[in-house]
């Protein structure tokens, strides 16, 4: 009984030791590929956001223009509309 016991602890130690190796070469170039494949979308990611982040800056800036645009115009047509009443008095 205790010879099968050790021939059976001894077996599972063979067989863990057996599917305890490291990776083969083609397992880790898969690895290196897909760690190389993720880092290429952060960046992508990175710069989408770096991009959205300006295209909405330029967005306001754009509003920001028309609104003063807006304000000056309506300042010009003050000006006329006053210009002109001074005529018909």
């Amino acid at each position: 009984m205790n010879k099968m016991l050790i021939a059976a602890a001894a077996s599972s130690v063979l067989l863990l030791a057996g599917c305890a190796s490291g990776p083969d070469e083609e397992t880790t170039a898969a690895l290196n590929d897909l760690t190389t494949k993720v880092d290429q979308l952060s960046a992508d990611v990175a710069a989408l956001q770096n991009s959205s982040n300006d295209a909405a800056m330029a967005s306001k800036d754009a509003k920001a223009a028309a609104m003063a645009a807006q304000e000056e115009a309506a300042r010009a047509n003050e000006r006329i509309d006053n210009i002109a009443q001074s005529y018909t008095k």
